[in-house]
């Protein structure tokens, strides 16, 4: 048995709740942060982008028409937590000027990382014919996401999108942030604690993932925590060795934070990720 199947060294690696002791008071704060964003800035919530009673999103408007959008994709292991917990990421974009969707998706072991993935097409797809009602540019879409979101937003920019609809542009997508991703799905099959939720087979892994696609030809910034496991600082890494400087052309580990802190730093205004972000909005 090689190191990178063998179980309890991967659970060490990706649990991350195991990792970081305080995580339910990190959680904690991310719903009372994120329902004070609610109360202070009014967004439209649960608006449908699919058939499906998880397939909502809600959208912080733009405070002037034509702005650029951010759509934020949580993380949680495609199987735990909720768009709700993470409104806390929208008040310095509005501020900034932008316009800042947040989705929801079905969770594991409920559906497939594929459904997911397809979710979130759909979510994107929403978004580009219905942001402008919201003050949103649609020809100005960045996606940013958080771990298993940002496993998504590599999806994302790596999706053809008029073979989704013919009404669709093929850069959709403009650029991808993505904060502490999973880009191969491998050493995820072989992780104990994520086996029966996600139940991955050879063939999803092939097809979902994004480190074993062809690069897209719109940037993704990979970033992670400089205190996370080997194996995060691992995945940040490979997908600037597949996919190449020009298409990833920040590859960085964000000092002082661990997988779940850093992720508020996207939402504060001074911060690497937020500074990041701004750059590929148009607003840095």
């Amino acid at each position: 048995m090689t190191r990178t199947h063998d179980p309890q060294w991967l659970d060490a690696q990706y649990n991350n709740r195991a990792r970081i002791p305080e995580h339910a008071q990190i959680f904690a704060r991310w719903a009372q942060d994120s329902a004070c964003a609610r109360e202070r800035f009014s967004p439209a919530l649960d608006l449908a982008y699919g058939a499906s009673a998880a397939e909502t999103l809600d959208v912080f408007p733009a405070r002037r028409p034509g702005a650029p959008v951010l759509v934020f994709i949580h993380g949680g292991w495609w199987r735990s937590l909720d768009k709700a917990d993470h409104s806390f990421v929208a008040p310095a974009f509005v501020e900034a000027g932008a316009c800042v969707v947040v989705p929801n998706y079905a969770l594991c072991p409920a559906v497939t990382i594929e459904t997911i993935t397809l979710q979130m097409v759909r979510a994107l797809a929403w978004t580009w014919r219905h942001v402008a009602a919201h003050g949103g540019d649609p020809g100005r879409i960045v996606v940013a996401g958080h771990s298993a979101g940002g496993h998504l937003t590599a999806m994302m920019l790596s999706c053809r999108w008029p073979q989704v609809a013919a009404d669709l542009p093929a850069d959709l997508v403009k650029a991808g942030l993505s904060i502490s991703g999973v880009f191969d799905l491998e050493p995820i099959r072989h992780t104990p604690f994520l086996q029966a939720d996600l139940r991955l087979t050879p063939q999803d892994v092939a097809r979902l993932s994004p480190a074993y696609f062809p690069p897209p030809d719109r940037p993704l910034l990979a970033t992670v925590g400089a205190q996370e496991s080997e194996e995060f600082l691992r995945q940040n890494r490979l997908i600037r060795e597949r996919w190449g400087e020009q298409a990833v052309p920040v590859c960085e580990a964000i000092a002082g934070t661990h997988h779940l802190n850093v992720v508020e730093t996207l939402a504060r205004p001074g911060e690497r990720l937020h500074g990041l972000a701004l750059g590929l909005l148009g607003l840095g």
